[in-house]
């Protein structure tokens, strides 16, 4: 896999993969203007989405699909320069998904499809809220 990621003006970058789809990335610190998230907070939405696409598949094979689905993300970065990112803790909400299922498809994805997930040496802990 190849990605590109250019540098367009002040902290402004802009990244496009083999998809297509452009992703700006800028901060409001050091010259940026905060035109878009900055590159750890779309390291984390990666995260979601990975981890959220696998849930959101294997609760459809299971026939039990979300009304409503959402991954809150909280993460503890060093203090100190290079600030890495060292736990990860995710809660899945799901509406209409019985806590059984929700509680399956996080540990599958987790401990075996999301490839964001074992690409990170982050500890990530998750937790599950099956709601009405």
């Amino acid at each position: 896999m190849e990605v590109r990621v250019s540098w367009h003006e002040g902290m402004r970058f802009v990244g496009v993969g083999p998809s297509n789809h452009a992703v700006v990335m800028d901060t409001d610190a050091v010259g940026g203007e905060g035109a878009g998230p900055r590159p750890v907070e779309l390291m984390l939405m990666a995260l979601g989405g990975c981890t959220g696409m696998d849930i959101v598949a294997i609760l459809n094979k299971m026939r039990t699909p979300p009304k409503k689905f959402e991954i809150l993300i909280e993460a503890e970065r060093e203090k100190e320069h290079p600030k890495a990112v060292r736990k990860v803790r995710l809660v899945y909400r799901a509406w209409g998904v019985p806590r059984e299922s929700l509680e399956r498809a996080a540990q599958l994805s987790q401990e075996r499809y999301c490839s964001v997930s074992h690409s990170l040496s982050a500890e990530i802990t998750h937790e599950v809220e099956a709601l009405e």
